[in-house]
């Protein structure tokens, strides 16, 4: 049975989060772990405020000790995927992501985690198929159609790279001030349909 008062105080604090006023509001999820300490959307959210302040350690702490009691808890989970992605510890986060997808192949959030992290491992090829799969159900996500076209450039598959490039601007023109800016795409920038693609209004 759920308790008003701790509702009550859990949507507060998730209020004052909303407003950036992460400090504060980790105070009130601190009042909630004082009375419950497994109390999970608490502990869960005072993680989440942590990471915001680039609190890792003790953000990571909260995630555990929900895990601990709650070791299914998704939500959960991928909130500490993406931490262990701000750590560069992208063993342990793709490990998570590899156990969820064996039990829900077409989780898109985790996918999507993953084909970052196996980008940022290098792993282009892994990252691009990872893409695939998200974009057979999404097949307009400019976010993933940018990533699988940085990880296509990466290969030097610079014809389908500029394929996928060109899709995700058709989306939104702020990819292409991303491509200047990705490092993936400094081998092309004096290429013509690179510079066709990001510089022409």
């Amino acid at each position: 049975m759920t308790d008003p008062k701790v509702n009550s105080i859990l949507d507060e604090g998730n209020r004052i989060f909303l407003q950036g006023k992460y400090n504060e509001a980790v105070k009130y999820y601190d009042r909630i772990i004082n009375e419950i300490p497994h109390h999970a959307s608490a502990l869960n959210n005072k993680g989440y405020a942590l990471s915001k302040l680039k609190n890792y350690d003790d953000a990571m702490k909260c995630y555990d000790d929900v895990l601990k009691v709650f070791p299914e808890d998704l939500a959960v989970l991928i909130n500490k995927i993406s931490l262990l992605r701000k750590q560069e510890n992208y063993a342990d986060a793709l490990s998570i992501c590899n156990s969820i997808l064996m039990k829900i192949p077409k989780y898109n959030t985790v996918l999507y985690h993953k084909e970052r992290i196996l980008f940022s491992m290098g792993n282009f090829d892994e990252s691009i198929a990872c893409c695939g799969m998200i974009l057979n159900d999404y097949p307009e996500n400019a976010d993933v159609l940018f990533d699988k076209s940085c990880s296509l450039a990466m290969l030097s598959k610079n014809d389908e790279s500029f394929n996928f490039l060109e899709r995700a601007i058709s989306h939104d023109m702020k990819y292409k001030s991303k491509a200047k800016k990705s490092k993936s795409f400094e081998k092309l920038l004096n290429e013509t349909k690179f510079q066709n693609l990001v510089m022409r209004s």
